[in-house]
């Protein structure tokens, strides 16, 4: 934890150039962005142009700066990002003009029914409006592009495109004019980074076009789960079959292909945010991210972010598919970031075994088995050679081909359950049993596959242990709803404390992730499938959600702010499941926290009429920023205004946020807040606290008297540790909920003693 907090002071620093060794005669260049924050230049061209004379004060010549530069950033904030030495990079990193310099790396991809769990259907306001009340928000996506003659993104009904927009469809491969329409009203494309970084996408192994064409499906999945039109009667392999519909059906999407075989580059990741905050979207559904974390002005989504954020543009971010603490990604206090859950809906392939027991199991393979066949633990499969260990994980060339021949393989903690489905149907096996992965939901289409947890675990290991020849039956996926307890935490969704900032409690809200049928490119998922709309998790899934009810709030209450509408959501999410139980953890039923969740499940319905409020603007950010370290000769060129840090300095768990967080509580300690109110008529509001384990909590007042719209209030929340915990590095959680009858205004507290 002390690692974690100490990052705070370094949050401002310059970037420390470490490179590998090279000889003396070795020039290396390297693709670096350098970022100069906000600025005043009346246009483009002046902006390129003092760009290019920059960058050759440090290289020698116009020509060669010409030459170096990848993509220049000139719309909604100033940069550029060329090939440089470290030397270049360092002296560049020196001028006053500059935020940062740093190397562009490569980010990574965050791999129907969930709106009926969600209750969407039962908003009035989004189902009884006319279309045209909630037509005009639009929804920038970035992402692997769009499959745009996918049935999701049908235009039947909308009107003509906004005349705000000032997006563009661009052309290109396999992409022309006619493939934009009144749903799909802007497209873009970037790969000069990823080839920089990677060489030509011609040299590399695989499909691709250069255009916003999606020859992966992420985007297309992403994009029609957040805004695509209703499509009766699809299905995945003929699972799951209803209607496929986004959240907000009558939003328009503005796409920003960044992504190429999963990966996208710092440099086109920024140029999309430039591109996209200037086109004049509403809200940015981003669902991407680097692990491990870095510093925010090192960070190509959370410098696009606060960009967005300082121009009213909402950025909902995927959190990561790392599962493990202090892993969360997309964590500036300015980025609503997301977790993943499951929802009342399973797909169970169940495995009989030979004792007549039921082992219950999740899967999405439609291949039946017919009769029961032998299973072998993969760990007593090994090929000659190789560890038990290492074939556990059913990996190619770690079986036995004699020993798993006709037979079901019990497999454990595997990468890629489809390559593992391949690897054991080579090796002449007929089934597949995964235990304890978190690595995917979407279990082999190769050959007939099952999942199963921890406590089915035991059960199969001690039938193994006990039968000479133990036998099973994978029996035929079914799809279950209603089911209980839901929603569950995802194994696989990453988790905080927040390593960059530990006073701001990430993830910020949870929301369905857990297979998701969506659109999709109809290009092979498998060796020999083809389909149009497919079921794959993660918080990639979630982040689309949340950002579809941010546009619903945002249609329904256009002047509120990004950080309203973030409150919104949070403050109204739910911490119960439909049992009315605090969330387990899936698939192994182990409790959660808010390091997992945030400030809960989403809530669309009540976050339509929240009640209060927790706003914070880019005055708030700076007192942040300037809590956290920075320094105001360091926010001035970021902000594009002239900066004075306030002190005593605000410290960051003083950020007005929706939830309550303190990383370094020694001793009492307080923290205040302020919220406003969005109600017809007085009310009173009374506060009502969840102690978190050896804290007293003083709220100060306990009762907040509001007379008319938009009033504010302020608060204070004192903290007294009951005993001596200092030392034990040990966080504990509560909450704060203010309640007026109608209303619950929820903020999640968590302390942590040092």
């Amino acid at each position: 934890m002390k690692l974690a907090i100490a990052l705070i002071f370094f949050f401002f620093s310059r970037l420390a150039l470490a490179h590998g060794a090279a000889t003396t005669t070795e020039v290396i260049f390297q693709h670096y962005i350098v970022y100069m924050g906000d600025h005043s230049y009346p246009n483009s061209e002046s902006l390129i142009l003092a760009n290019h004379e920059m960058l050759a004060s440090v290289m020698g010549s116009i020509d060669g700066a010409q030459q170096a530069i990848v993509h220049h950033y000139t719309k909604s904030f100033r940069g550029f990002s060329a090939m440089l030495t470290p030397e270049h990079a360092q002296q560049l990193a020196e001028r006053r003009s500059v935020v940062s310099v740093f190397e562009s790396k490569m980010n990574h991809a965050q791999t129907t029914h969930s709106w009926d769990f969600l209750g969407v259907d039962s908003i009035p306001q989004y189902n009884q409006l006319p279309l045209k009340s909630k037509s005009d928000v639009i929804i920038g996506v970035i992402d692997s592009g769009v499959w745009p003659e996918s049935r999701s993104f049908d235009d039947t009904g909308l009107g003509p495109i906004p005349k705000r927009f000032k997006g563009k469809c661009v052309t290109g491969d396999n992409f022309t004019l006619a493939n934009c329409n009144r749903k799909l009203i802007g497209t873009r494309f970037y790969y000069k980074g990823y080839e920089k970084e990677n060489g030509p996408l011609e040299s590399l192994n695989g499909d691709f076009l250069k255009s916003a064409r999606d020859t992966e499906g992420h985007g297309s999945h992403t994009a029609s789960t957040v805004a695509g039109s209703a499509v009766a009667n699809v299905s995945f392999l003929g699972m799951a079959t209803g209607t496929a519909r986004g959240g907000a059906p009558s939003a328009r999407l503005a796409i920003y292909k960044t992504l190429w075989f999963n990966m996208a580059s710092d440099a086109d990741l920024l140029k999309a945010f430039d591109d996209a905050i200037s086109d004049g979207v509403d809200i940015i559904s981003i669902s991407i991210e680097f692990f491990p974390q870095r510093n925010f002005i090192n960070d190509s989504i959370s410098i696009g972010a606060l960009h967005a954020f300082r121009k009213g543009i909402l950025v909902s971010a995927s959190a990561g598919n790392n599962g493990s603490p202090f892993t969360a990604s997309n964590v500036a206090p300015w980025i609503l970031t997301i977790a993943a859950s499951s929802m009342d809906r399973e797909f169970n392939a169940n495995v009989y075994l030979g004792n007549t027991k039921i082992l219950k199991g999740y899967s999405l393979s439609p291949l039946k088995m017919e009769r029961s066949y032998g299973v072998i633990d993969a760990n007593d499969a090994a090929a000659p050679g190789v560890s038990s260990k290492n074939a556990s994980v059913c990996q190619e060339n770690t079986l036995d081909p004699t020993l798993i021949k006709g037979k079901i393989v019990v497999c454990y903690n595997v990468a890629s359950s489809l390559q593992s489905s391949i690897v054991v149907k080579q090796g002449g096996a007929v089934g597949m049993i995964v235990i304890g992965t978190s690595a995917t939901y979407y279990i082999g289409l190769e050959i007939p596959s099952t999942l199963i947890g921890r406590k089915e675990e035991k059960e199969l290991k001690s039938y193994l242990k006990k039968e000479r020849d133990p036998i099973a039956k994978i029996l035929s996926t079914m799809t279950v709803l209603n089911t209980r307890p839901a929603p569950k935490m995802a194994e696989f969704s990453s988790m905080g404390p927040n390593i960059i900032t530990p006073d701001i409690i990430k993830p910020d809200i949870t929301a369905p992730g857990v297979n998701i049928l969506a659109a999709w490119t109809p290009l092979p998922v498998t060796v020999t499938k083809h389909v149009d709309y497919n079921i794959i998790s993660g918080t990639s899934m979630s982040c689309p959600h949340v950002s579809a009810i941010a546009a619903i709030i945002k249609s329904c209450h256009p002047s509120w702010s990004p950080s309203a509408i973030k409150s919104a959501m949070m403050t109204t999410a739910t911490v119960l499941d439909n049992t009315g139980r605090p969330f387990l953890k899936d698939p192994n039923g182990f409790p959660t926290t808010p390091f997992d969740y945030g400030s809960g499940h989403i809530n669309p319905v009540a976050a339509l009429n929240p009640g209060l409020i927790y706003d914070f603007d880019s005055n708030d950010i700076i007192d942040y920023l300037c809590g956290t370290g920075a320094r105001p000769k360091q926010l001035e060129p970021l902000l594009g205004v002239p900066v004075t840090c306030k002190y005593p300095l605000i410290p960051a768990y003083n950020l007005n946020y929706p939830s309550i967080g303190i990383a370094s509580l020694s001793g009492s300690m307080s923290v205040h807040r302020t919220v406003t109110y969005y109600g017809k008529g007085s009310t009173v509001y009374m506060a009502n606290v969840e102690h978190p384990k050896g804290v007293k909590v003083v709220v100060k007042p306990r009762k907040l008297k509001f007379r008319n719209y938009g009033e504010k209030m302020s608060f204070k929340v004192d903290f007294i540790p009951q005993k001596n915990l200092n030392g034990s590095f040990m966080f504990v959680t509560g909450a704060l909920t203010w309640e007026n009858g109608i209303h619950k205004v929820r903020s999640p507290i968590a302390l942590n003693f040092v």
